[in-house]
């Protein structure tokens, strides 16, 4: 029988070790298209938490009951509940984000980290590591986000939060708001995490 693993292993794996975008590479499509705005990825970040910590939790407490032969439609249909309540709740009080956001927030429920550490993780373990692990995730996920967006609307617009930061003259670099500066941004940090932060060979154990 495995051993256990502790609160604050869970936290550093969601965190650093099992990052689901620099480590699993997860998640991408999302990255590229909310990260040209800060204040969009910041609501697509919590929505995700939310989404992900909540799921987690819900399906390590039905664990138990769930059949395994319907156990990924049973996870599917508790995911798209917390996501139709992120939606309602955007479209209420945020409704231009809502609106720049689009399919973007329905999406998570076809999210293969949502699913994956439901399937990996929430399926197997008690409710309080669960919801722990989906936060550490979550928050892993918020992390590489927010670096990016704090990269791409700088360059691409000349601002963060809608507040303009960059000196008279500057000249924005159109590409940085397009698909492929998500891509290079996403590419250098990927690349600058894994050549100075390898996995050591316990990590890689561990994950």
């Amino acid at each position: 029988m495995p051993k256990p693993i502790g609160n604050a292993q869970i936290i550093v794996n969601g965190l650093w070790n099992d990052n689901p975008v620099l480590r699993q590479v997860l998640g991408i499509c999302s990255t590229l298209a909310v990260t040209n705005l800060l204040v969009n990825t910041l609501v697509m970040n919590a929505g995700l938490i939310f989404t992900l910590s909540m799921s987690c939790l819900t399906v390590s407490l039905l664990r138990r009951y769930t059949p395994m032969r319907i156990r990924m439609m049973a996870q599917t249909l508790i995911i798209a509940s917390y996501v139709i309540v992120v939606d309602i709740t955007i479209r209420a009080f945020l409704p231009d984000i809502s609106e720049a956001l689009g399919a973007y927030v329905g999406l998570i429920i076809t999210n293969c980290i949502v699913m994956g550490r439901c399937e990996a993780f929430a399926r197997n373990n008690p409710p309080w590591p669960s919801f722990l692990d989906g936060l550490a995730v979550g928050f892993g996920y918020a992390l590489v986000l927010l670096t990016i967006a704090m990269v791409r609307e700088p360059l691409g617009f000349g601002t963060l939060l809608g507040y303009r930061i960059m000196p008279e003259g500057f000249t924005p670099w159109t590409i940085m708001i397009m698909a492929p500066g998500a891509f290079f941004t996403l590419g250098v940090f990927a690349w600058f995490i894994k050549a100075y932060f390898p996995k050591t060979g316990e990590e890689k154990k561990e994950g």
